[in-house]
């Protein structure tokens, strides 16, 4: 077997950027690798990454195994010293396509720098090849467009800005073009996606926020059927962002917070930028100006000192601000970040908070469900028979539904944590 497999970890925008690998690859020529993009997040996640590194060692011996991603820039020589490895390539090189083109016979012996800290503040589209809709000729439903990449802020738990670099702002008239690629491509939905996604425009001369971005991008590209938008934090969205929220119908009605924590305390471990009281407050001004609105939320289990009292004010976050769709994270220390320094909870016990936290989503999402059934809405298919509605539930629908059809519905009941919808006309 031959060819270039991408086993990818992490979050949207890691799927995204191995989409961006994929294409330098093969504009590289390079015919015969397993790339391997890890996650740094989580020690489970780079657990993973090296249960994948010694999978592809043993199913592919022939072919050059590469490794890349957050942990492989944060921690280049560990990987490199891996007998499996045979090259190491930082988040900024692995989005080139001469990292590809004459790559060394022997993992890097020295350590590669963050790509942040190799690229500077300055980011242009232009600098990498562009991802193109999956499978070259075919629909895709959905694609994820990068316009903010890097971290300022120090959250006591992350260790992504290390790996990420500063925040940098991908200029509008970059964003307007690959927007129309896309659309022109047959994508009928864009999902902007960023590290820290409302931090975009600090970094820009002309002063553009999240919010006045998205107005514009919309003006600008008419044809764009449906934007949706990945996390935020409750602490920056912008009064115009709010404003569209209230009256774009192309703006969809999902919104999904970077919270992490419900009290108050632990919030300023984390040294987070908003209060429990804030956060409910944006889940409520959310609803009150427009009441179809689905919301989700990122929630860590475990943080370091957290009580079962201030456990307690997680779970209740989630019925408070009526969150439906959750990401739960068990805390997992990481090594260069102040948390990591904090008195650590026993391991069997972030497990089994995180446990009680899905619990508590999945019994969210499952109302959630529920007070939908007799509601219509569009809905985006995105493989045979299966699709999600404007608000980013699931539906189950016809299997002869057009992959990439936008298609209205009338919701008749609940299956499998997915909705069932009846196409209407």
């Amino acid at each position: 077997m031959s060819g270039v497999d991408i086993v990818t970890f992490g979050c949207r925008l890691n799927a995204l950027e191995s989409d961006v690998i994929r294409r330098a690859a093969a504009e590289a020529g390079l015919v015969d690798a397993v790339i391997v993009n890890t996650c740094a997040v989580t020690a489970e996640a780079e657990r993973q990454a090296r249960q994948a590194i010694r999978r592809a060692r043993r199913e592919r011996p022939a072919a050059r195994v590469i490794v890349t991603g957050c942990a492989a820039t944060l921690a280049p020589a560990r990987y490199a010293a891996l007998d499996e490895v045979d090259v190491v390539l930082d988040n900024t090189a692995k989005l080139r396509t001469e990292s590809y083109a004459k790559l060394p016979s022997a993992p890097h012996p020295d350590p590669l720098p963050a790509s942040g800290e190799r690229e500077g503040r300055e980011w242009r589209l232009d600098r990498v090849p562009s991802p193109r809709p999956r499978g070259e000729g075919q629909i895709r439903a959905r694609a994820y467009l990068q316009v903010q990449r890097g971290c300022d802020h120090r959250c006591t738990f992350c260790i992504i800005p290390y790996a990420r670099g500063p925040s940098r702002s991908l200029p509008f008239a970059d964003i307007v073009a690959e927007a129309r690629r896309l659309v022109a491509a047959g994508v009928p939905e864009i999902v902007l996606t960023g590290v820290d996604l409302t931090a975009y425009g600090a970094d820009l001369p002309d002063g553009l926020h999240l919010g006045d971005l998205i107005r514009r991008l919309l003006d600008a590209v008419p044809e764009l059927r449906r934007l949706r938008l990945s996390s935020l934090d409750p602490a920056e969205i912008d009064d115009a962002l709010w404003a569209l929220i209230a009256d774009e119908p192309r703006l969809l009605p999902h919104l999904h917070f970077s919270l992490q924590a419900g009290d108050d305390v632990i919030l300023k471990r984390m040294k987070r930028r908003h209060s429990r009281a804030q956060a409910i407050a944006a889940a409520g001004r959310a609803r009150a100006l427009r009441p179809d609105i689905a919301l989700g939320a990122d929630l860590i289990a475990g943080f370091p000192t957290e009580s079962e009292d201030m456990f307690r004010r997680s779970l209740d976050l989630v019925g408070e601000c009526g969150l439906a769709f959750l990401h739960v994270f068990p805390y997992s220390p990481r090594p260069g970040t102040p948390a990591a320094r904090m008195p650590q909870l026993d391991p069997a016990l972030v497990r089994e908070r995180a446990r009680r936290l899905r619990e508590m989503g999945a019994s969210a999402l499952g109302a959630e469900l529920a007070r939908r059934v007799g509601d219509t809405s569009d809905a985006l298919i995105e493989r045979p028979g299966h699709g999600h509605a404007d608000c980013y539930a699931g539906v189950r629908c016809d299997e002869a539904a057009v992959v990439g059809a936008v298609r209205r519905m009338r919701f008749v009941g609940v299956t499998g944590g997915e909705l069932i919808g009846v196409p209407l006309g």
